[in-house]
């Protein structure tokens, strides 16, 4: 089946020079220790091995972002800088020369200040990237922070779309039983999410597109709480001129949820033209097919989530004016 997989990672590709430069990153053998623990798997090194990969599932291409062992959000402003602009030239170098694979360059929300100067560089060099990717939650400054809105009016302008990954939460009674994954990462997008919807983010600067992995984590289960928290006058709750369920048309959700109630659910909260296919390769917490994730839906509604819901989303303003 032709299609686009919006949420796949690789390592970025350090020269020499950036791993002397860099404190705290060390090379070991073919990985990167960053921070002293050492980085993912073989795959996430392998290029090519995603470009088989999409092959072989008959998928087009692959939208590739760093994942968060290298969000580094610890860091202060002036090393997230440094740190973002060596990812994000790295992230150029893992798919260069491989068509199917689609760059997503990292922005910190953690430092917005740096997010909004690279951000900057980036539309400046002109590189073709696809789209945007931040940390959900974990380190992050709150989404609704007034520090954030030079980088969301730029984004908006720019129209394309901003992947939201869950970064390391902060809650340490997570620690236990593989919790930070298994529960920290859904619920890290939900505290994202609020923050955007209640601080109204979508409204304020229309244009923004965000895409949220994991199958929206656990907004699609208490949206409707939230509703009614907005609806009863719940304390520090603004009021909102629009319902949230109209806000959430600024959101997308790939369609990792490994349960098919749960992807059901996305498409009734999100709709039909708001869900994508999503695998996390190469992690064991993604799907090695992930079409197969939504193979109970409606053979249309299959076709527009495999392919041309992804299509809608990587086009912007800014791919319009190049390709006229």
């Amino acid at each position: 089946m032709a299609g686009i997989d919006l949420h796949t990672h690789l390592a970025p590709v350090l020269t020499d020079a950036d791993v002397a430069a860099l404190p705290g990153v060390e090379r070991d053998g073919g990985r990167l220790v960053v921070d002293g623990s050492r980085v993912g798997m073989p795959r996430l090194y392998q290029p090519e091995a995603l470009t088989v990969w999409l092959a072989e599932r008959g998928l087009d291409a692959g939208a590739v972002s760093a994942p968060p062992p290298f969000f580094r959000q610890h860091l202060g402003p002036d090393d997230a800088a440094v740190w973002v602009k060596a990812v994000n030239d790295g992230v150029l170098r893992a798919v260069e020369g491989r068509p199917s694979l689609l760059p997503m360059a990292y922005l910190p929300l953690d430092q917005p200040e740096a997010a909004a100067a690279e951000l900057t560089r980036l539309l400046a060099e002109g590189a073709d990237w696809a789209g945007f990717a931040a940390s959900a939650g974990g380190g992050s400054v709150s989404l609704a922070a007034s520090r954030l809105d030079p980088l969301w009016e730029l984004l908006a302008a720019d129209g394309r779309p901003l992947l939201l990954h869950p970064g390391s939460s902060p809650d340490s009674r997570l620690d236990e039983f593989y919790l930070a994954n298994l529960l920290g990462n859904p619920y890290e997008t939900g505290v994202a999410v609020a923050q955007l919807l209640f601080g109204d983010v979508p409204g304020r600067f229309p244009g923004l597109r965000f895409l949220l992995v994991h199958c929206g984590g656990v907004v699609a289960s208490v949206l409707g709480r939230w509703q009614r928290g907005v609806d009863t006058e719940r304390p520090g709750l603004p009021a909102l001129q629009a319902p949230l369920t109209e806000a959430l048309g600024a959101f997308y959700a790939d369609c990792l949820a490994h349960d098919p109630a749960v992807v059901d659910l996305a498409v009734a909260r999100f709709g039909g033209d708001r869900i994508v296919l999503g695998s996390d390769w190469p992690f064991p917490m993604g799907s090695d097919d992930p079409a197969s994730l939504v193979a109970h839906l409606d053979g249309d509604l299959v076709r527009r989530i495999s392919e041309e819901n992804a299509r809608t989303l990587l086009s912007s303003p800014h791919r319009v004016k190049e390709e006229r």
